[in-house]
């Protein structure tokens, strides 16, 4: 069985540079690849192209890319927590491609199963599909979308193997799942690393296949984006 493992965030980042075009899995602040941003953030590689639901917090998730303008283009469905963000969009330092939140999971899925494009009813009359293809079906119009193309997929898993296979937790499993095999190449970090074999093969969600490098992450933050409690009575 062919062995995924890398040591090391470092060299499961090998061939990262200017200009590319990156995945990242995650949904607000839960099962994001963390120890990946931080060492983009550190190799400081500049004209990055973002495809992620969100665009993370002012200090967290992309954030950390955000305040360092290493991002030039986000491809993003909701962005409303991250004042940097906001900041670089209006002043015109950041390109924004705002995508219906079902689109963007489409558009990952179908590159994901090697298809080049879908038809969603998402967007249709809208801004979003001026330049686009539409088409009828059953009365009912569609949008053409494309496949994304990326160069990398950043995704964070519960469990892992050696092999690649994947064991997400809870709402982690979010875009992590349909990255996978998504791009050129698939990173996976995960808080716990097993042989291959350990792992149940009926609980397993992605099988190694899709990924191409993993590493065991040497720590992660569980943060809440949005608190709300009640006072005791």
């Amino acid at each position: 069985m062919i062995s995924k493992k890398v040591d090391s965030v470092s060299k499961a980042l090998e061939g990262v540079k200017d200009n590319m075009t990156f995945m990242l899995g995650g949904f607000g602040l839960c099962g994001i690849p963390e120890n990946s941003i931080a060492e983009l953030v550190k190799r400081n590689v500049k004209r990055l192209t973002c495809i992620s639901n969100n665009a993370g917090v002012d200090d967290f998730g992309l954030g950390l890319l955000l305040q360092k303008h290493q991002i030039k283009k986000m491809v993003s469905s909701y962005v409303g927590e991250n004042d940097e963000f906001e900041r670089q969009m209006l002043s015109g330092e950041l390109e924004v491609e705002l995508i219906p939140q079902g689109t963007l999971a489409e558009r990952c899925r179908a590159a994901q199963v090697g298809l080049p494009a879908v038809y969603t009813p998402a967007g249709f009359g809208t801004e979003v599909a001026e330049g686009k293809e539409t088409r009828e079906f059953d009365g009912k119009m569609y949008v053409l979308e494309h496949a994304f193309k990326a160069d990398f997929a950043f995704v964070k898993a519960w469990k892992g193997d050696e092999a690649g296979n994947l064991i997400f937790k809870g709402t982690a499993r979010n875009f992590n799942p349909i990255m996978c095999g998504a791009a050129k190449v698939t990173v996976v970090e995960v808080e716990e690393l097993l042989p291959a074999g350990e792992l149940d093969p009926n609980q397993i969600h992605i099988p190694g296949i899709f990924v191409q490098r993993i590493f065991q992450g040497e720590k992660f933050e569980k943060r809440i984006e949005q608190r709300t409690v009640r006072n005791k009575k």
